[in-house]
């Protein structure tokens, strides 16, 4: 039975993004085993059958004792373990790992960008630290059994640019699926209609552009206060541009605009709204929460930026601002409110994109083919 280990920044954003991937892999005969620091929910891994793993990493820090420790640990793990491929996700599994099965002869080794985050934000892509991890990446990517997987064509072009990858590397799989039979379309006959609501979910970060929502519920209140509800859905987090407790409880009032915190089935809650606002500027993979919202049927209005763009048609199942423009997303949110034909015609066209490209069925498949692929190449 060959091996398969999937190292990810956390057991919460591999049950919440990548366990199809893993129990299709498993049913397929891949012995699998989840490499991720923990949050408490690694029981949820065991109790699907999968091995699980504790990894020693700082998903937001860059101490370089905790970042060498991470590396020390991949390295010893991979030479003891051998596994027959390895499937990195996110930016320091790639970094560390791809090191470390480098130094411990490891063959076969996937490495999925969902997002960039500091390394090629706007403040630091020439900073000594990026260049630094970029030169190191470009010296132990190039071999043809290392392939990456990007979400967006952002992130791609800036890994060729700085010469990490070549384009015979790359797949391109937007995003992490949806399950379309769960995530049905809901038309809004079905909904109650009395108030119009605008989710987002997701962190409560300042660069998810949380900030830009609650400005733009103030612009709009005045005029639209009895007609739409806001509903935030998301946790507090451990970015350094997380948003405290108190700061997000200050900005809602419960009723017109509401935080409520995380949810479990994410589902049913925007099975109920009817527009989706993600003003994030965030150096995004592709988002999650859009695919699941546009899966139900919801109209986005998102940013002009990495990975959130690559969700939009403008004007057709949504609509695209510039980023940090609580302005321009308040005007697109009313339009919407005041065009009920606009707002279920981009609906449905949502739905249509999401069953276009965000299939999990899809997603889970073009997995299986790069892991097959690469296993028969001996």
């Amino acid at each position: 039975m060959k091996k398969l280990f999937l190292i990810i920044n956390n057991d919460k954003f591999f049950l919440s993004h990548r366990k199809p991937i893993a129990l299709a892999a498993k049913e397929a005969g891949y012995d699998v085993t989840i490499v991720a620091s923990s949050t408490g929910l690694e029981s949820q891994i065991t109790e699907l059958g999968i091995k699980y793993i504790n990894l020693p990493m700082n998903t937001t820090g860059m101490n370089p004792k905790e970042e060498f420790k991470t590396y020390k640990f991949l390295k010893k793990l991979y030479k003891k373990e051998k596994p027959d491929i390895i499937h990195q996700v996110g930016l320091k599994p790639i970094l560390w790992g791809t090191i470390a099965a480098r130094q411990c002869g490891i063959k076969n080794v996937v490495n999925a960008v969902s997002g960039t985050g500091f390394l090629f934000s706007p403040a630091k892509r020439n900073s000594i630290v990026s260049k630094g991890i970029c030169k190191v990446l470009s010296l132990y990517s190039s071999k043809k059994n290392y392939k990456y997987i990007f979400q967006n064509t952002d992130d791609e072009k800036e890994f060729f640019n700085t010469g990490i990858i070549k384009h015979e590397q790359v797949t391109f799989i937007k995003g992490s699926g949806v399950d379309l039979n769960d995530f049905k379309y809901v038309p809004e006959s079905e909904k109650d209609n009395f108030k119009i609501k605008c989710v987002f979910t997701g962190r409560m970060v300042e660069d998810k552009g949380v900030l830009v929502i609650f400005e733009a519920a103030k612009i709009l209140k005045e005029k639209y206060s009895e007609k739409i509800e806001f509903w935030l859905c998301g946790d507090l987090d451990t970015n350094p541009k997380a948003l405290k407790k108190e700061q997000i409880e200050s900005e809602c009032d419960g009723t017109y605009v509401k935080w409520l915190g995380f949810q479990k089935n994410i589902k049913d809650i925007l099975s109920q709204c009817h527009i989706m606002i993600f003003p994030s500027f965030y150096m995004e993979g592709l988002p999650k929460s859009v695919i699941d919202a546009e899966a139900v049927g919801l109209p986005l209005i998102t940013t002009d930026w990495v990975g959130c763009r690559d969700t939009v048609i403008d004007g057709e199942n949504g609509f695209l601002i510039p980023i940090k423009d609580a302005n321009s997303l308040a005007e697109k949110i009313g339009v919407l409110v005041d065009d009920s034909d606009l707002r279920q015609r981009m609906g449905k066209s949502a739905r249509e994109y999401a069953e276009k490209y965000f299939s999990i069925e899809n997603v889970v498949n073009k997995h299986l083919e790069i892991y097959n692929e690469l296993i028969n190449r001996g």
